[in-house]
């Protein structure tokens, strides 16, 4: 069985699982269109003509896809007029899959494939997340009230494992040396004085 079906303003003779490449048609990938259009319906030795479409008939097809032609030159000349205009144009068309040849009105047996909701891609974290401060254990002391140590000498501190005032007043000047070049003090640590207030404030909290 064969149709000659007209649309875009050309004429095609098509049949069933024919594949068909026409001028754009409204629609998606996957959705049946219906060509209305029917001036041939042909089967075996019998024939319709239509007055110019037969009554009844139609063409449906499923869209393969939705694409633009290959690029074409536009290019206009002038003699002696210095006139040259060149353009590039790709047309759009859709590409047909037949699947019925529909007579005496009836409807397309296939439905529009069901298109399946795109997946959320997950969240993508904006950053890392930020490493928390170090904390004191409980019951360690403020280091803060030793000269010149604020919130971030503080952290330093007790990242390296320091948390009393007992363990900076029994520093040696080897460990004054040790954590002046690990942590970066720059003779911070014999400068301020921190062992003789070390000391004064372990003894303190102590009596």
């Amino acid at each position: 069985m064969y149709a000659v079906v007209k649309t875009g303003g050309k004429q095609y003779r098509v049949s069933e699982n024919d594949t068909l490449k026409v001028e754009r048609l409204a629609g998606e990938a996957g959705d049946i269109v219906t060509l209305g259009d029917v001036l041939i319906v042909g089967d075996g030795e019998n024939v319709t003509l239509g007055e110019p479409s037969v009554a009844g008939a139609a063409v449906a097809a499923e869209i393969v896809e939705q694409a633009r032609d290959r690029k074409i030159i536009v290019f206009k000349k002038r003699r002696r007029q210095n006139y040259r205009r060149k353009a590039g144009h790709r047309q759009h068309y859709t590409l047909l899959k037949i699947t019925e040849i529909l007579t005496d009105g009836a409807k397309p047996s296939k439905k529009a494939a069901q298109k399946k909701p795109a997946k959320k891609a997950a969240p993508k974290a904006d950053a890392a997340p930020a490493k928390e401060a170090p904390k004191a254990a409980a019951g360690a002391d403020d280091l803060k009230k030793l000269s010149g140590v604020g919130p971030v000498l503080e952290e330093k501190l007790i990242a390296a494992g320091v948390t009393s005032f007992a363990q900076i007043a029994a520093w040696t000047e080897a460990d004054i040396a040790e954590f002046d070049e690990k942590l970066s003090f720059k003779g911070r640590i014999e400068r301020e004085g921190w062992i003789d207030q070390a000391k004064k404030l372990a003894a303190g909290e102590e009596e």
